[in-house]
C-alpha cells in the first residue's frame, strides 16, 4: 500500500468529531446524545472497559496508597483559600447556590479538582511526623464548565474518570 493510499484510509481531522462520536456509538462505549453539552452516557460495554481499567489502576495504587473519597461539594470559603491553585479553573466552576428553592448561606462549588476538598482534612489528620506518610488516592467525578469544543473522553464537563493521588511525607526523599 502506497503512502497516499494509507493517508486516504485514515480518518480526516476535518470531521474528527463526527467520526469519533460515531465510533464511540457503534462500539457501544459512550452515547453522546445526552441533552447536556459535554456530558455523556456510558454504554454497558464501555462501562465494563472503564471498570477493568479502574481495576488495574487500583491494583497499582493499592500497593502503597489507600483509596478514599472526598466530598463533591466544596464550600466557597475553602475553595477560595486555594486562589492560586484554582486560577485556571475560576471560569469553569459550577456553583450550587440553592437547596431546593432556598438560597444557601454558603455557596458550594462542584469540585473541578479535589485539592480544596482534601487539604482542609489533611490539616486535621496530619498533626505530627507520627501521622506520616499519608498516601491516599481517589477515583471520582469532577465537573468543569468547559466552554471549548467538548469531546467524549477528551474534553468534557463531567469528568467521570478522574484519578488523583495526594501524599504527605516527612522528607523530600521519602516523597520521591
Amino acid at each position: 500500500m502506497g503512502e497516499q493510499e494509507k493517508e486516504a484510509s485514515l480518518p480526516s481531522k476535518d470531521n474528527f468529531s463526527e467520526w469519533y462520536n460515531e465510533l464511540l456509538q457503534i462500539a457501544k462505549i459512550m452515547d453522546v446524545r445526552y441533552p447536556v453539552k459535554g456530558i455523556y452516557v456510558w454504554h454497558p460495554f464501555g462501562f465494563t472497559i472503564r471498570k477493568k481499567t479502574y481495576s488495574i489502576m487500583r491494583q497499582l495504587l493499592d500497593r502503597d496508597h489507600e483509596e478514599t473519597m472526598f466530598p463533591l461539594l466544596v464550600p466557597e470559603p475553602e475553595f477560595m483559600k486555594e486562589a492560586q491553585h484554582i486560577k485556571g479553573f475560576e471560569d469553569e466552576v459550577y456553583w450550587v447556590t440553592h437547596g431546593g428553592t432556598s438560597p444557601l448561606e454558603v455557596n458550594l462549588a462542584l469540585r473541578p479538582t479535589s485539592e480544596t476538598a482534601i487539604y482542609p482534612m489533611y490539616k486535621l489528620w496530619v498533626r505530627s511526623h507520627a501521622d506520616l506518610p499519608l498516601r491516599l488516592y481517589q477515583i471520582v467525578n469532577t465537573f468543569r464548565y468547559e466552554t471549548k469544543h467538548t469531546r467524549p473522553l477528551i474534553r468534557l464537563r463531567e469528568i467521570t474518570s478522574f484519578k488523583e493521588a495526594h501524599t504527605v511525607h516527612a522528607t523530600w526523599d521519602e516523597a520521591a
